[in-house]
């Protein structure tokens, strides 16, 4: 097959490919070979498993190497930088989506949650593809510039706290008051339940969240609700 024009998204990414069958593997959703049974590269899967690991070394290393932070924050920080949400936004930024290889179903699917899952699991398949083609040093080049550069903003703002304690201590704070949850709807078989739940100061509806489970709907809102106060990146007494 001819290779598609990667010159733009290689000049975004900040590596130029010499082997651009790495960059179109990492680009193809195993939805795509469903569909397209005689394509001939493989989904991006191995190189994701690969990339998930030289990720969370450099990052793991960069932290040891410039904090002194106990463990336990150092981990925290570490997720805060390469969850899924984190990755689905770089992703987004490098506006590398309209190259992924999906499925007609999946394509359509642009503001789900499992196309955050794609996303965030295709960057770290770029970041092997990276690594199997210029090597280690390549690998924390695109980190650092890419993922690395949102520590300062996650410290800052605390991204890095869990959004239902963080809300609460908060409200506790400022206003004296503890938060509560309400199920505000259920949705869908058992097996594929959603919930929303909104999070409440007294009487007042603060924000709303949606998940799979009322656990991730409540972060959803509590996280909501940091941004409609404007309490993101405020600091607790002490602090």
């Amino acid at each position: 097959m001819t290779m598609p024009d990667f010159g733009p998204l290689e000049e975004r990414l900040g590596h130029a490919f010499r082997d651009h069958s790495l960059l179109l593997q990492a680009l193809t959703h195993r939805s795509y070979l469903n569909e397209n049974p005689s394509y001939e590269f493989p989904h991006n899967e191995r190189l994701e498993f690969l990339g998930d690991a030289v990720l969370e070394l450099i990052v793991t290393e960069y932290l040891y190497k410039h904090y002194a932070n106990d463990e336990g924050e150092l981990t925290n920080w570490r997720a805060a930088l390469v969850n899924a949400k984190t990755l689905a936004g770089i992703a987004r930024e490098l506006d590398f989506e309209p190259h992924l290889l999906l499925s007609k179903g999946e394509a359509k699917d642009k503001d789900s949650k499992a196309r955050m899952y794609i996303l965030a699991n295709a960057i770290e398949a770029i970041i092997g593809a990276i690594y199997l083609d210029g090597s280690m040093p390549a690998a924390e080049k695109f980190i650092g510039q890419h993922i690395l550069s949102h520590l300062p903003k996650i410290l800052e703002d605390e991204l890095y706290v869990d959004a239902k304690s963080k809300f609460q201590e908060t409200a506790q704070e400022l206003m004296g008051v503890t938060p509560t949850y309400k199920v505000l709807e259920e949705k869908g078989p058992d097996h594929a339940k959603e919930f929303t739940i909104g999070v409440f100061l007294d009487r007042e509806l603060v924000a709303v969240g949606r998940g799979t489970s009322k656990q991730e709907a409540q972060v959803a809102a509590a996280d909501a609700g940091l941004e409609a106060k404007g309490w993101r990146g405020h600091k607790p007494k002490g602090k």
